[in-house]
């Protein structure tokens, strides 16, 4: 009795402060959360709105969610709303959700499992211009009953109101003049003109509408968008109507522009590019219009763009996506006109913006990286046959080197061939198949790295632990070829981190280069940089390190003070298969674009270089008669450091 006497109380605390503060203002938007409480069987979303301003009502029970009301001033939706709720991983019987109204939008948005990645952003009403009355001061109605199943911990903006699981929600609208409401937030809006207006950031209230009508000689016509008092004219958009547009016309002749400012729906689902503060919806009343025979001009001038960042314009064909924003190039042209000003020309009647990409950062000189590439994993590809060849004659010999550069060379010839072939399989086979070859290009690159770690590992060996003899060949081959794939295993089984990569080349941002890699979602990045990154960190530090001890050490002796230019350039070429990969740390600042090319050439050729590094070993070993300064192998330099260790 007394928990349910403390609920009431709080009821009518919250109705006292929402009449009190709403004496004064009305409310420009309304928002209502709250934990639906349901069944594990299938659920769905029911909608029924219609125009009007009577209240709205949200009910739930064990395996639907139900939206119904007069509160909009155009939108109209009925139905039951299913794919969306079914593509949720819903762990639990309780999925929190959120309604969010604007009235000076018309827009009705809702939002489901919000709080985790896989949530829905559902757009149930569209943004509009709304003249006549607006429906606003949503108050608390009849209180519903206690259920088993349905909506808990109700809560409008930051005022909780019960924990407890009722049916229903339902609460009362009032109307007013939108003008009037409009006007309102605009004066509210005054004090942010002082604080944001340097960003660009400013939010006006309303949209703003301009009706075209098309007479019946109408040549076209032209729709700016209205400047607001207190805000900057540096961002506005010009609107180009053709004469072709009165042709596909036929039930009527009024066109109506509509002009958002900052809208944060339209912003929604974007992480790596965002939309303009400016977006631009022409419609034709009751009439699809697409495929125009002269397309619809829209000129917008905004904030200076930097040339790294590409943009495209884009559309949001509410016909395909009724329920999610989707932006889409589909329909429409970009013509970039100087940092400020970006036309587009689009066949087709709907929104329309300007995507900017923010990341990933589009590829310069992408096409000449990509033939360097090719024609560097063909060679190594072949160099690396030769060379497998070439080590399996001698691996008869005594050489404790011969099968860890047999495991460098395999692994070096199959991570060329999958990378020279990955832009066809990508093309070709799609999402299916780049899983596959993704898993195996991320398999060879790592049991590359494993395999140049063990060269650096095996020569620190030879110089510091002359009187130990080395681990037995197998033991190489489990770190080689074995260990590098229980994180490919791992990160397969977790699912959704290898399939197709888009490469954006900035000079046409439209035609993007296919691989098959990780994906570019932060799963796969986070995966990355874990595997890839750290380890190519590790190899490059300790090739570095490997480097300084040798040279320490060998300086002082006889034998390699007389052809120091010769070994050091054999140990250096020895070291250099690791630390080659560490140009990719650099390639930032003026030199970017130098380091890339360089890292291309050099990395892609590194198949060619290690058997290059094996014709000086033969080719010094003919010049010197077979002595130990020209032998082939580091298993012979081990015998001759003995030898002279054994001398001292």
């Amino acid at each position: 009795m007394e928990l349910r006497l403390r609920d009431n109380l709080r009821v009518m605390f919250i109705l006292i402060i929402l009449l009190s503060t709403g004496s004064g203002e009305n409310d420009e938007d309304w928002k209502f959360c709250g934990v639906w409480r349901h069944g594990n069987g299938p659920l769905s979303l029911k909608v029924n709105l219609s125009p009007g301003c009577s209240g709205i009502s949200i009910s739930a029970d064990q395996s639907s969610l139900s939206i119904d009301g007069k509160i909009t001033a155009q939108c109209r939706r009925s139905e039951v709303i299913i794919d969306p709720l079914k593509r949720l991983r819903l762990d639990s019987e309780e999925t929190p959700f959120c309604l969010y109204w604007e009235p000076l939008m018309d827009q009705l948005k809702l939002q489901i499992n919000h709080k985790k990645e896989d949530g829905k952003n559902l757009t149930l009403c569209w943004p509009a211009s709304v003249r006549g009355p607006c429906c606003t001061d949503l108050s608390d109605g009849l209180t519903a009953p206690e259920t088993p199943y349905g909506i808990m911990n109700g809560t409008i903006k930051t005022d909780f109101i019960t924990h407890k699981i009722r049916a229903a929600y339902k609460y009362v609208a009032d109307s007013i003049n939108c003008s009037a409401l409009c006007d309102q937030g605009s004066k509210q809006g005054s004090t942010q003109v002082h604080m944001n207006v340097a960003a660009g950031n400013i939010e006006h209230p309303c949209a703003r509408s301009s009706v075209v009508e098309m007479e019946k000689d109408f040549r076209g016509a032209n729709v700016t968008s209205p400047v607001t008092k207190g805000i900057s004219a540096e961002s506005t958009a010009t609107v180009h109507l053709p004469s072709a547009l009165k042709e596909a016309a036929k039930n009527t002749t009024k066109v109506v522009c509509t002009f958002y400012k900052n809208n944060s729906l339209f912003q929604e689902g974007h992480k790596k590019d965002r939309i303009l503060d400016d977006v631009v919806e022409i419609t034709v009343e009751n009439e699809i219009i697409k495929d125009l025979r002269q397309p619809i001009k829209i000129d917008f001038h905004h904030n200076a763009i930097p040339e790294k960042h590409p943009r495209k314009c884009v559309s949001w064909d509410t016909r395909k996506d009724p329920l999610q924003v989707n932006w889409l190039v589909d329909g429409c042209e970009t013509i970039p006109r100087g940092e400020k000003d970006t036309e587009c020309l689009c066949n087709h009647l709907t929104y329309f913006t300007v995507l900017v990409q923010i990341e990933p950062r589009p590829v310069r000189h992408l096409l000449a990286l990509t033939t360097i590439t090719s024609l560097g994993c063909a060679v190594s590809v072949i160099s690396c046959v030769a060379l497998i060849i070439y080590l399996c004659r001698k691996r008869r010999s005594k050489e404790q080197s011969i099968p860890i550069h047999f495991g460098l060379a395999v692994s070096l010839a199959f991570l060329n061939l999958l990378f020279f072939f990955t832009g066809v399989l990508a093309n070709t086979g799609g999402e299916s198949v780049c899983v596959w070859v993704g898993a195996g290009l991320h398999y060879t690159l790592l049991s590359s790295f494993s395999w140049m770690g063990i060269e650096i590992f095996h020569t620190f060996w030879l110089v510091y632990m002359v009187f130990i003899p080395s681990p037995k060949p197998y033991v190489w081959s489990l770190f080689g070829f074995v260990l590098p794939a229980v994180p490919v295993i791992i990160l397969a089984a977790v699912g959704d981190i290898y399939g197709l990569k888009k490469v954006v080349p900035s000079d046409d941002i439209h035609n993007p280069y296919l691989m098959c890699w990780m994906k570019d979602d932060p799963k796969a990045l986070l995966a990355h940089y874990f595997t890839n990154m750290t380890i190519l960190a590790l190899l490059v530090s300790s090739g570095i390190v490997m480097l300084f001890l040798v040279y320490r050490k060998i300086r002082t002796r006889d034998e390699w003070k007389q052809n120091r230019v010769a070994f050091l350039s054999i140990w250096g070429l020895s070291c250099l298969f690791g630390t080659t990969w560490g140009l990719t740390f650099l390639d930032f600042g003026p030199l970017s674009d130098f380091v890339l090319f360089l890292s291309c050439i050099i990395n892609s050729f590194q198949g060619f270089f290690l058997m290059l590094r094996f014709y000086m070993l033969d080719w010094m070993r003919k010049q010197t008669g077979g002595s130990s300064l020209g032998s082939s192998s580091t298993g012979s330099t081990r015998q001759h450091m003995l030898q002279t260790q054994e001398k001292s």
